[in-house]
Parts: structure tokens; C-alpha cells; sequence
């Protein structure tokens, strides 16, 4: 049994604590928030005590930590917890800037603590069955990799002005991604965005259309697409082409149901948006850190997966600034 404590008690930490009810090897057992009402309502709702964050990395009933706070505080959170010798649990990104990254990775290696980033899309079913046929060599040498995402509309103007720009808060899962299916890291990235939904962003620096074309050394190519606006649902789509075939993942829809009239044919639409379509992988991505905990393995994706992507996305946001091709560092 390893037994959790959560850090932040929003969205996505209540998503979590959901998860680990449905895990039998697993235990929440306290969670802490900024906001006391915050903790008060999801300790009730999942059967947690409420503690303050330093009760919970020093308690000698906890074994792994789960940081679901804001992103600016995933730093200072990662520090506290490897300090406390618990297993970490971090959402993405670990932070927005790479050399602070680098920092937090050292500082996890001192320690000795097991560390996994949450790219959970690497545990969706479908896009997890892709990658595993690809490594099989069912295509033969993979050649070129596309992904499509597109959000049904986009964040508050206010979450945007501290995401660190679409690159680095919704492009990173893509990024992560590309490197999951190519089985190369790229070497250069040429980046470049649009403001065509909404002209606030614009107002803050970021844009809301953007797409990248990835390198690798070999001369495999990953093209990128993503927009914040999708009047059809969320819009996820992976395809990957190699020398003996290809392979894709479709968008997820809401049912199966498919309806034939003298109109033509109509499917139903693509699901609501990331928590609904990617459901299963938020339980399979905890289930697989439980299990290198329990096993004595690293967890995957580790810090080094979350730093690589980083790189990715910062040489991606320099490229869309200056208008050029990036390298990317090794």
C-alpha cells in the first residue's frame, strides 16, 4: 500500500484523489490547500484529513506526495517534499523556466526520492496502444509524426498571463508526446503563431494558434498543431507514417452512435475537453507510479522527460519570437 498526500485541492488534484479511490494498492490519506474551504471540501469529499503542506511531507504515514498546486509554486513544493524523503508525484510543468528545472532535478537525485512528471497522455489507451505498435516496428522506420490539438475555447486571459505562453502550457503535452513516438529526441524546432480567437491574449504576450515543425538528427519530421478553439469539442488526433504503413489514433467521441439518413451520415461529437478524454489515462498514469514505487523502479516519465520538453517549448517560443529555426539544447 503506498499512502498519498495531496498538495492543492482544485481541478486537478480532485481529479487525483478520485483516481486513487479506484486504486486498490493506493491510500489518500490528507490533503493540504492555500485555500482552508478548498481543503475542507475535498478532504470531505474523498475521506482525507486536512493538514497544512508541512505536516503532510514530514508525516510518517505518508509515503508519496502529489503536487497539484498553481505552477509557480511547484518549485518551492518539490523542494519541501524531497526534503521529507517522499516519492513525488509533480503535475506539468515543474517549472517554467529550465535552469530552475534542472535545480529541482538535482535536488530530487540528492535525495534519493522516486519522481514522476504527469504527461499522462503517454497512459491514454489509445494513444499508448499507437506508441507501443510503432516501437514494435509494425510501420517499419517511423518518417513523419502529426498531432492535432485544439481546446474548445480558451482559458481566462487571467490563467494566461502566468501559463508561461501556449508553448509552454498546452504544447508541452504534444512535445512530450512527439518525443514518445519518434524514439528521437528533436534538434531543432521552427515555430510559429497566431492571435485568431480572442485579441486579449494577443494583450498578454501569447498567442492561441500556433503550429511547429520538429527535426530530428536523422531527418525524422513531427508537425504540430494547436489552437484554442474548437466549436466541435476537444480535438486530440495523433498519426504517425513510417516506411511499411501508418498508424492513428482518432479523436474520442462522446458515443458510437452513428446515424445514416438522406442527409448523409452523422457521428456523434468529440468528447467535452481533457478531463473527459483522457479519463482513463489520469487512473493508468497514477496506477503506473504506484506500481514503480511498490516494484522499486523508476517511475516514467520521469524529471529528465519534463526537463526535455521544457527545452522544447522555450527553443519553440524563441522561434516564434524571432522567426527562425531553433536548436534545440542537448
Amino acid at each position: 500500500m503506498v499512502r498519498f498526500g495531496i498538495l492543492g485541492c482544485g481541478r486537478i488534484g480532485q481529479v487525483h484523489a478520485g483516481s486513487l479511490q479506484r486504486i486498490a494498492n493506493a491510500k489518500l490519506v490528507a490533503v493540504a490547500d492555500a485555500s482552508p474551504e478548498a481543503a475542507r471540501a475535498c478532504g470531505e469529499r474523498f475521506g482525507a484529513e486536512v493538514r497544512e503542506a508541512s505536516s503532510i511531507v514530514s508525516a510518517a504515514d505518508i509515503d508519496a506526495v502529489i503536487i497539484a498546486t498553481s505552477t509557480d509554486t511547484h518549485y518551492d513544493m518539490i523542494h519541501l517534499v524531497a526534503r521529507g524523503r517522499k516519492a513525488i508525484f509533480c503535475e506539468k510543468p515543474i517549472d517554467l523556466s529550465s535552469e530552475r528545472v534542472r535545480i529541482c532535478i538535482k535536488t530530487v537525485e540528492d535525495a534519493g526520492v522516486p519522481f514522476m512528471t504527469a504527461f499522462n497522455q503517454r497512459f491514454d489507451p489509445h494513444f499508448g496502444a499507437l506508441q507501443r505498435r510503432v516501437a514494435e516496428g509494425e510501420i517499419g522506420d517511423v518518417e513523419t509524426v502529426s498531432i492535432v490539438s485544439r481546446d474548445p475555447a480558451p482559458p481566462p486571459v487571467s490563467y494566461l498571463k502566468s501559463s508561461g505562453g501556449l508553448f509552454r502550457d498546452m504544447m508541452i503535452h504534444d512535445l512530450d508526446m512527439a518525443r514518445f513516438v519518434l524514439g528521437e529526441e528533436p534538434t531543432r524546432v521552427f515555430a510559429i503563431g497566431s492571435t485568431l480567437v480572442d485579441p486579449a491574449i494577443e494583450q498578454v504576450g501569447d498567442v492561441d494558434t500556433a503550429a511547429v515543425i520538429l527535426t530530428t538528427g536523422s531527418g525524422k519530421i513531427c508537425q504540430i498543431t494547436n489552437s484554442r478553439r474548437a466549436t466541435y469539442g476537444y480535438d486530440k488526433r495523433l498519426e504517425v507514417h513510417g516506411s511499411k504503413g501508418m498508424l492513428r489514433a482518432a479523436n474520442v467521441l462522446e458515443n458510437s452512435v452513428e446515424s445514416a439518413t438522406s442527409k448523409g451520415f452523422t457521428l456523434a461529437k468529440a468528447e467535452a475537453f481533457f478531463l473527459e478524454r483522457f479519463g482513463a489515462a489520469y487512473l493508468a498514469e497514477l496506477q503506473s507510479f504506484v506500481d514503480a514505487i511498490l516494484n522499486g523502479r523508476k517511475p516514467r516519465p520521469d524529471a529528465q522527460d519534463g526537463l526535455r520538453a521544457q527545452l522544447i517549448a522555450d527553443a519553440a517560443t524563441q522561434s516564434r519570437m524571432e522567426g527562425r529555426p531553433i536548436e534545440i539544447p542537448a
